[in-house]
């Protein structure tokens, strides 16, 4: 019976701490430049969502993000990459994969889109490596 528990235990102590690995060097390089750019916006009294998301972008590949948003807010989608990343996009669709009307920053490894739906609902935040070599990237949203 103890040894079930001991190995019930070790089972659930590493599915608890699965989640909690640390991310790579160029992720957490990626956020800090995402945080950088996002600096701005909060002057504009935008609030930076909780949470961001990371992973990897190649070369003439896209990382798609579903978000749900609400009529009547402004977003900010803010996306950064280290310096391997010569040049990134950030562009929104809607649910049907119409590409919405967005205002645009675009700085090298770094890019954010600016949008107000009219309609509330799910919508998809894309982002693209243009040019450059594989990297990682991290992606944030600010609201009001």
């Amino acid at each position: 019976m103890r040894g079930r528990i001991a190995i019930l235990f070790s089972v659930v102590a590493f599915g608890l701490a699965a989640p909690l690995l640390a991310q790579t060097d160029e992720e957490v390089e990626a956020h800090k430049l995402v945080l950088d750019l996002t600096g701005a916006f909060s002057n504009d009294g935008f609030k930076l969502r909780d949470g961001h998301w990371t992973g990897t972008i190649k070369p003439q590949e896209r990382a798609l993000i579903a978000v749900n948003l609400y009529a009547g807010n402004q977003y900010w989608f803010s996306a950064a990459a280290n310096t391997k990343a010569k040049k990134i996009s950030v562009d929104v669709y809607d649910e049907t994969g119409k590409p919405m009307v967005v205002e645009t920053f675009n700085e090298g490894g770094r890019a954010s889109a600016g949008f107000s739906p009219t309609t509330s609902g799910q919508y998809f935040v894309s982002l693209g490596l243009l040019e450059g070599e594989a990297t990682a990237f991290c992606l944030v949203y600010s609201y009001k």
